[in-house]
């Protein structure tokens, strides 16, 4: 075990010690005030969480921004770290291998920072050297895609992939109930991700709720290139369309080209993610698309935050309870052309 470890350790067991101390006094009569060197010293107040603390060194990996979802993701986790004049930032370089990510992490190990804020290229992969820097006594914030062990994070920040399907089935279902012979295409991402299953699963369910179901369904694989392939298969399959979900905006824009390509505006369109181009096109509404579903690509940026309040041992803002929550599930809310405005700030570009 390593000297930090140990030291850790010991300061956990003796913050336990202090609150019990604390409790034992609370059940006394006495009026007498608890020994100062009894108390542990209580979470730092929410209100004043972005007030400068000690200082934080936070290591941060993600994969490679092959698309505009995740170099949204690196830029403002970057940027929110630049808003704290007590974070010093240690950024690994992008990657899509594995086994350079794993290196990463052993490096911000070795190097004894403070937290680490890690989105796995994959979460199985990544999750045992994740519990090497927790049991280094280096809290891990996992981001958008888990650990395969429930001790490899101190914290985990995910987007709401099943959520997402319910929000667009249920914008559909808000737009379409009324017509039970309505035609609803569903454009998947990659078909076999557990995210894009969850995705059609939500999706489904929400249809159901108002008599709908996915008519007609094609998948692409989150690129430009296939989202036009797969929206131009299914547009000559399909004569006649009422309604079409795209799961990606990033591949969004193939897919927009391949309906003006084919000359078809019978139907509204709902996209997935909420780029700045979609959201542009929706203010505009020189398109097909009507809304879009949030996944936000400022889940990196929230869990450099985390780590933050987690190594200077703050609470999160407005909660009761002490300390930062184990897990935290972002919404999914729909993007319409009446609250574009709002979200427009947090759009990506594609």
């Amino acid at each position: 075990m390593s000297a930090r470890t140990t030291a850790r350790r010991r300061t956990l067991v003796a913050a336990v010690g202090a609150t019990a101390a604390l409790l034992i006094t609370a059940g006394c009569t006495s009026n007498e005030p608890p020994e100062e060197e009894n108390t542990a010293p209580a979470p730092v107040a929410a209100e004043g969480n972005d007030e400068p603390g000690e200082d934080v060194v936070i290591g941060f990996s993600a994969p490679a921004a092959d698309h505009g979802w995740m170099g949204a993701i690196t830029q403002t986790a970057v940027d929110t770290a630049e808003q704290y004049p007590d974070v010093t930032l240690r950024q690994a370089e992008a990657t899509n291998d594995v086994n350079v990510q794993i290196s990463h992490i052993e490096q911000f190990i070795n190097d004894e920072v403070d937290a680490i804020v890690l989105l796995p290229f994959d979460g199985a992969a990544l999750t045992e050297v994740a519990t090497k820097a927790m049991e280094a006594g280096i809290p891990v914030i996992n981001v958008d895609r888990e650990f395969s062990s429930p001790f490899a994070a101190r914290a985990t920040i995910l987007g709401d992939n099943y959520g997402m399907g319910v929000s667009a089935g249920t914008y559909i279902c808000e737009q379409l109930g009324d017509n039970p012979d309505a035609v609803v295409a569903e454009i998947q991402g990659i078909e076999a991700l557990p995210l894009t299953q969850d995705r059609s699963q939500g999706f489904a369910d929400a249809l159901a709720d108002c008599g709908l179901d996915v008519d007609a369904q094609v998948a692409a694989d989150f690129t430009i290139q296939g989202g036009e392939t797969a929206t131009s298969n299914l547009l000559q399959a399909e004569p006649q369309i009422d309604a079409i979900w795209n799961h990606d905006d990033d591949q969004g824009v193939g897919v927009l080209a391949a309906i003006e390509n084919a000359g078809r505006d019978e139907f509204f369109m709902v996209g997935g993610a909420g780029s700045l181009d979609v959201m542009e096109h929706i203010q505009a509404g020189d398109t097909p698309l009507e809304a879009t579903v949030i996944y936000p690509s400022t889940q990196a940026a929230d869990g450099i935050k985390m780590a933050r309040l987690v190594v200077q041992n703050k609470n999160m803002g407005d909660l009761v309870s002490a300390g930062v929550p184990r897990t935290t599930q972002l919404y999914a809310p729909v993007v319409t052309a009446d609250n574009v405005e709002e979200y427009l700030p947090i759009g990506f570009e594609s």
